[in-house]
């Protein structure tokens, strides 16, 4: 299947679209519980079933229409499935919970070894969208690698410390905000090496 452009409002309704619908969904069942099957199971477990099958159901459709997965969108996808699977099958929230956590930590893992070996394996996913000087690469890579770490003690701490409400605010929100914050934070790194068009 040939790799083909989408909007970026599309791009971005498919990779949200599904964190948004849970926020809402939660916030309408959070006081509710279901009886299936003989089991009683919370409006945020439903909510997490329901979650990992839009998650399956948007990125097949992003995989359709664009004809490529990025190896984050397939990591948070497999991480989405599992973590969330075992919340379901157990009847326990604190799998769901762990999924960022244990996301972050191996992104930031992933660009911990790159660095280890000189490399900077950020480069390799987004050099199309955001063209930068191999030094340039190196200290987002460096900074990147320990906000992920950052993000993965952050959330350990909102699920252990604070409610099942406060948390689920933090992941549609607060994580999403904390992101592009940081992005919009790195704007002299890309002024000063970002690759000049010489057209």
């Amino acid at each position: 299947m040939s790799t083909q452009k989408i909007s970026t409002s599309l791009k971005l309704g498919l990779e949200l679209g599904p964190i948004v619908l849970f926020f809402a969904g939660f916030r309408f069942f959070k006081d509710r519980s279901f009886s299936i099957f003989g089991t009683d199971y919370s409006g945020f477990i439903v909510m997490t079933a329901l979650f990992v099958l839009m998650i399956v159901f948007s990125t097949g459709i992003l995989w359709r229409l664009t004809g490529t997965i990025s190896k984050m969108q397939l990591m948070t996808l497999v991480l989405v499935v599992v973590m969330g699977g075992l919340s379901v099958y157990f009847n326990d929230d604190h799998f769901i919970k762990m999924k960022p956590t244990l996301l972050y930590l191996a992104f930031g893992g992933v660009l911990g070894f790159g660095l280890l070996r000189g490399q900077s394996y950020l480069k390799l996913v987004m050099e199309e969208a955001l063209p930068l000087q191999p030094e340039g690469w190196m200290i987002l890579t460096r900074r990147l690698c320990g906000f992920f770490f950052v993000l993965a003690l952050t959330n350990e701490v909102i699920w252990r410390m604070f409610s099942t409400e406060t948390w689920v605010t933090f992941k549609t929100f607060g994580l999403t905000l904390a992101m592009f914050g940081f992005f919009m934070a790195q704007a002299k790194v890309l002024e000063l090496y970002g690759v000049k068009d010489q057209a």
